[in-house]
C-alpha cells in the first residue's frame, strides 16, 4: 500500500493564503475524495501535487520520499498524473495518437502503429471498456473521450492520479460507465484522488473523504459512515438550501416569442414564449439541442428557419450577440473559460466587455466609470477577489461564474439565458446563482435555464420545457413532478 501525505503544507500569494499548514494523506486501492467550496484550496492543492505550483511553507511524501517538483513533467516523471476538468484531447487524432502523443513507440526513425495500437488497445481492456483505438476521438460519446484522457494518464505508469471533476460533462446515463473504470483502476494499487462538487457522486464512488475550508484542514471521515449533510457541514459549516420565493410570482406581459426555430441536425419546430419575470427551465440530456438552442436564439450561431421576437420586435434572421444585445438579450454560455471570459484579462475587464459602449466616451475608455460598474457588480454579486486588477484566472470557478454574470448584468438586460451555470462549482455559489436569478426575476428581468443537474430546474423555475433530440417534447410545473418523473420525460421513458 502506497501513502501520499503532506506536513504542514502552505501556499500564500499576494493578500490571500490558499493553504494553510494542511496535513493530509492518501491512500491506494482506494478513491479519495478531496471536497471543499470553491477557494477551498483543493486546486491548489492538487497543483502542488501536479507540478504546477510550488508551496511557500511544508513538504509532502510519496511512501516517505521526500517530493519538491518545479514543473509537471517532473511530477510526471515521479509517478504524478492529473486528468483536468477542461480535456486535452486533439478531437482531429485517433485514440492511439491521443493517448501516446509526444511519445509514441517507434522502430527506427518511423512510428511503429501497429505495436501502438495493440498497447493502446491493451490499456483501454485493462480498464473495462471497448474502444476501437483508430476511432477518431471526435467521433466518440463524451464520457469515452473521459476514458481516453484516463487512459492518457495511466500511459504515464502512475502512483498518484488525481481527477478533476471527471465527470461535469457527462449525462447521468454516462457516468455510471466512468465509475466502472475508476473501480478497475482501484485494483491496480493507484493512489486516486476524486474531485467533484456532485456531491450525490461521493458515497457512490468514494471510500475515504477528506475535506478543506478556507485553505484549512477539516477532517478525513469514511465514506460508507457519514451523512450527507455532514459533509455539506464539513464543507460549508452550516448552509441552509433555500428554493425558489413562493411569492416570486411571473409578471403580466410575454418578452420572448419563440416561433418554429429550426437548425438542421441541432433542434427542430421549436416554438415557446416566455413572460416577464419569468425564470424559464430547459431540461433535456446531453445532446439534446439545448445549448445550440440558446445560442442560435442570442445570434451566436445561425438557425434555418423560424422566428425570435423580442418585446414585440421581429428580431432580425441574421442577428448578431450585438443586435440581441441591443434588444436587451444576455447569455452566460456553458464553456465559461472559453467563451465567456479573457482569462489572462483582469477581473475589472472582464465584468465590463458587454458594456463598453456604456464605459466609454467616443473612442476612449472611462476609467472611473469601468471602475464603478465593476465594483456594482463585485458588491452586488458578492464576488470574492483579492484585488479587482488581478487576472480572473486568478479566481475559484464559483467566483469566475459570478464576473460572466456579472459582465451581461452590467448591460442592463431584459432577458437572461444561462447555459449550465452551475457547473464546476460548489453547492454555496450555485446558491448564489440561483438567487441572482430570483433578485433579477423580482425586478421584471426575465430567465432561461439550462441546467443537465434537473434537480437544480425543480428547486429553481416557475416552468419546465422537456427537450429532447432537438424537440421540445413537453412542458412541466416544478410544483407537480418529482425529480424521477422529470429524469423520465426527458429520457423519453415515458408516453406523452
Amino acid at each position: 500500500m502506497s501513502i501520499l501525505r503532506t506536513e504542514e503544507i502552505s501556499k500564500q500569494y499576494p493578500g490571500c493564503l490558499a493553504l494553510d499548514q494542511v496535513s493530509v494523506s492518501f491512500e491506494s486501492g482506494k478513491v479519495n475524495a478531496l471536497l471543499g467550496k470553491n477557494g477551498s484550496g483543493k486546486s491548489t492543492l492538487v497543483k502542488c501535487f501536479s507540478g504546477a505550483i510550488q508551496p511557500t511553507n511544508g513538504a509532502f511524501y510519496l511512501d516517505d520520499e521526500k517530493l519538491s517538483f518545479h514543473s509537471p513533467s517532473e511530477a510526471n516523471a515521479k509517478g504524478f498524473a492529473t486528468v483536468y476538468q477542461e480535456m486535452s484531447l486533439v478531437p482531429s487524432l485517433t485514440v492511439t495518437e491521443n493517448i501516446f502523443l509526444g511519445k509514441m513507440p517507434r522502430k527506427g526513425r518511423f512510428v511503429d502503429w501497429k505495436k501502438a495500437h495493440k498497447m493502446a488497445g491493451e490499456m483501454l481492456a485493462s480498464m473495462g471498456v471497448k474502444i476501437n483505438p483508430k476511432e477518431i476521438v471526435s467521433r466518440l460519446p463524451m464520457w469515452q473521450c473521459q476514458v481516453v484522457e484516463i487512459t492518457k494518464a495511466m500511459s504515464l505508469h502512475p502512483k498518484v492520479l488525481m481527477l478533476d471533476e471527471p465527470t461535469s460533462s457527462l449525462a447521468s446515463s454516462e457516468v455510471e460507465s466512468l465509475f466502472k473504470v475508476i473501480r478497475e483502476l482501484k485494483k491496480q494499487d493507484i493512489i486516486i484522488i476524486y474531485i467533484s462538487h456532485k456531491l450525490h457522486e461521493i458515497p457512490e464512488i468514494t471510500d475515504t473523504i477528506t475535506v478543506l475550508r478556507d485553505g484549512k484542514f477539516v477532517g478525513a471521515v469514511n465514506t460508507k459512515e457519514v451523512k450527507h449533510q455532514d459533509i455539506i457541514s464539513m464543507m460549508f459549516g452550516e448552509v441552509s438550501i433555500r428554493q425558489r420565493p413562493k411569492e416570486l410570482k411571473v409578471q403580466e406581459g410575454t418578452v420572448l416569442e419563440v416561433k418554429d426555430l429550426c437548425r438542421k441536425d441541432k433542434f427542430e419546430n421549436v416554438s415557446f414564449s416566455l413572460r416577464k419575470g419569468e425564470v424559464l427551465g430547459i431540461a433535456g440530456m446531453l445532446g439534446a439541442g439545448r445549448t445550440e438552442l440558446l445560442k442560435s436564439i442570442f445570434g451566436a450561431d445561425p438557425y434555418d428557419s423560424g422566428e425570435v421576437w423580442v418585446n414585440g420586435q421581429k428580431a432580425p434572421r441574421h442577428a448578431s450577440p450585438i443586435t440581441m444585445k441591443k434588444l436587451g438579450m444576455g447569455l452566460t454560455p456553458e464553456d465559461r473559460k472559453n467563451e465567456g471570459l479573457i482569462l489572462i484579462h483582469s477581473i475589472q475587464d472582464n465584468l465590463c466587455y458587454a458594456s463598453m459602449e456604456k464605459t466609454a466616451r467616443g473612442w476612449f475608455e472611462d476609467r472611473t466609470m469601468r471602475n464603478r460598474a465593476a465594483e456594482d457588480q463585485i458588491r452586488d454579486l458578492q464576488i470574492k477577489i483579492p484585488d479587482k486588477a488581478a487576472p480572473v484566472s486568478s479566481l475559484s470557478g464559483g467566483n469566475q461564474q459570478k464576473v460572466v454574470v456579472g459582465n451581461w448584468l452590467n448591460t442592463n438586460p431584459m432577458i437572461m439565458l444561462y447555459d449550465e451555470p452551475s457547473r464546476g462549482i460548489d453547492v454555496n455559489a450555485k446558491q448564489q446563482i440561483f438567487e441572482i436569478m430570483w433578485k433579477q426575476a423580482a425586478k421584471g428581468i426575465s430567465t432561461i435555464f439550462v441546467s443537465s443537474e434537473l434537480e437544480e430546474l425543480l428547486e429553481v423555475c416557475h416552468r419546465i420545457l422537456i427537450m429532447k433530440d432537438g424537440r421540445i417534447t413537453g412542458e412541466v410545473n416544478p410544483d407537480d413532478i418529482n425529480i424521477n418523473e422529470l429524469y423520465a420525460y426527458s429520457m423519453g421513458d415515458t408516453d406523452e
